[in-house]
């Protein structure tokens, strides 16, 4: 697998490309609204009820009925959606619409066997473990306990890292197995449902520890244990994991959400890979990378 070309991200930059080319956010003008949420006593009164499951659930009914289908266009025009890239053109519902699938063809997954690929279209933020089973994200401090509910387990991945995928409204909403493996125990840890938006983090809201998610232990091929966690937002009714066998191929579909935002947390062990030197580079400088499904985001520490 050739190298990166190590390009230094550009000051300021929240999102970038694969380059290091900061690219515009579609999810910018949600930006406001959320400070006042967020950042005002009516507004965090407000969130005690929108944050509940039940909002999210009323949401997600709504959008199953076909009326609801006539927000789709507008959407498509705003988000700059190619529809020419799934497999349908029409929906009986706004749902349908958003966990509509991809044609294979336009997100090929890369089955190199020592590649780690991306399990779905995201923003990507990597963040180091350290030993005392800790992790930072935009200045919060997290407790990998805490957020996969397990001390015992969060030990094993000292000195690992956390690789953060955070979908937006317009991204595909399907994500997929990173790697050939043998699925182990699933958990889901009941919560709130914040958004995954930084403004959040911006507020000190420690999403990972608040919000409902599910943790897959997975015994990977080339990778190690690793956990598979999707994490539920704001106005996202439904994590949706498929059943499986015991053992998976990579590139695998896992499960898909509802409408919103949402995020898929990969948590490897110690030397488990090598991620890209340009996704580090974003990640440190406090940008996220745009990533898809299926595309190399890193390998196994010993590939030539």
């Amino acid at each position: 697998m050739s190298e990166p070309q190590e390009v230094k991200t550009s000051a300021g930059a929240q999102i970038c490309d694969r380059e290091g080319n900061p690219v515009a956010d579609s999810c910018a003008s949600q930006g406001k609204l959320l400070d006042v949420l967020y950042g005002t006593a009516p507004g965090r009164a407000m969130l005690k009820v929108l944050t509940k499951p039940f909002v999210s659930y009323m949401a997600g009914f709504a959008l199953d009925h076909p009326l609801s289908t006539a927000a789709i266009p507008p959407f498509v025009l705003k988000k700059h959606i190619d529809l020419k890239e799934y497999t349908e053109s029409k929906y009986r519902s706004f749902n349908a619409f958003f966990t509509r699938t991809v044609k294979p063809s336009a997100r090929p997954v890369d089955m190199t066997p020592e590649t780690l690929i991306s399990p779905c279209d995201a923003k990507l933020t990597v963040v180091p473990i350290s030993e005392d089973t800790h992790f930072t994200i935009k200045g919060a401090d997290y407790s990998l306990a805490a957020f996969i509910g397990c001390k015992k387990l969060a030990a094993r991945f000292r000195g690992g890292k956390v690789l953060i995928f955070r979908l937006t409204p317009d991204d595909y909403h399907r994500y997929c197995y990173p790697d050939a493996c043998e699925i182990g125990k699933t958990r889901t840890i009941p919560g709130v449902l914040h958004t995954v938006n930084p403004v959040s983090a911006e507020h000190d809201v420690k999403v990972y520890h608040q919000n409902t998610r599910t943790v897959t232990m997975l015994h990977t091929e080339h990778f190690g244990t690793m956990l598979q966690i999707e994490v539920g937002a704001m106005f996202v009714g439904k994590i949706v994991n498929h059943p499986h066998g015991r053992r998976v191929a990579r590139g695998i579909e896992k499960g898909y959400f509802e409408f919103g935002g949402s995020t898929v947390v990969l948590v490897l062990e110690k030397s488990a890979a090598e991620i890209m030197p340009q996704i580090l580079i974003n990640s440190e400088n406090g940008a996220e990378t745009v990533v898809k499904y299926g595309s190399a985001i890193g390998r196994t520490a010993d590939a030539k």
